[in-house]
């Protein structure tokens, strides 16, 4: 039996769609622009994240993307994640997961320190193993350097694993990496990508298919 899974965080665990856009909203806001941002319509830019999300959301009053990702990531710092962001049964599923002795670990393209925050203030923070994100030296998924650091800390190979994410970027980096790739369908991935069979509408439906072993 498999016994590390690695996990997206945006989209797979946590619902970030709606800070991001508080956030990039309050930009908007004080910068005089009536832009109203739709967060259904901003969904798919969850994935891609960093200065192309915060360029394509703040539109024309957007100014230097760089700079601009800087002071979201500085707000986004400042604000506490409700345990509420999280998606319907992770919190109880990826408990289970623990202790039925699966490893834990995490690989996302968020800032570091971010991800540090949002698992501590949703209550996640003590179970994973490996916590990897955007830091100095790593380039973003679909680029391997993210989870051959995450392999490189849990001592794993590829086929020791499962990955679990939401979106086209994730699906590529496990299938480059020879990774079983689990897909969740309520997150970030664009309308046109088409979802691999293993595919679950719901957290706990991926849970229960973990623990039977249906893909160890």
């Amino acid at each position: 039996m498999r016994k590390h899974l690695i996990f997206d965080l945006d989209g797979t665990l946590v619902d970030s769609c709606a800070i991001c856009c508080e956030i990039l909203g309050g930009m908007l806001a004080e910068r005089g622009s009536d832009l109203a941002l739709d967060v259904h319509a901003a969904r798919p830019w969850m994935s891609v994240g960093g200065a192309k999300m915060v360029a394509a959301l703040l539109g024309e009053a957007c100014g230097d993307p760089d700079a601009e990702i800087a002071e979201f990531r500085r707000r986004y710092a400042l604000l506490q994640t409700s345990a509420a962001t999280l998606f319907p049964h992770v919190a109880g599923g990826l408990a289970r997961l623990a202790q039925a002795g699966h490893g834990l670990s995490i690989c996302s393209n968020k800032p570091q320190n971010l991800i540090e925050n949002v698992l501590r203030d949703t209550g996640l923070g003590g179970l994973f193993t490996a916590v990897v994100g955007q830091r100095e030296g790593l380039r973003p998924k679909p680029a391997p350097d993210m989870l051959d650091a995450v392999l490189a800390q849990i001592g794993a190979a590829p086929r020791e694993c499962l990955f679990i994410g939401d979106s086209e970027i994730d699906h590529q980096v496990a299938e480059d990496a020879g990774m079983d790739f689990l897909f969740v369908t309520y997150g970030y991935a664009h309308a046109d990508y088409v979802a691999p069979e293993d595919s679950f509408d719901c957290f706990g439906k991926l849970t229960e298919a973990v623990l039977a072993g249906h893909h160890a």
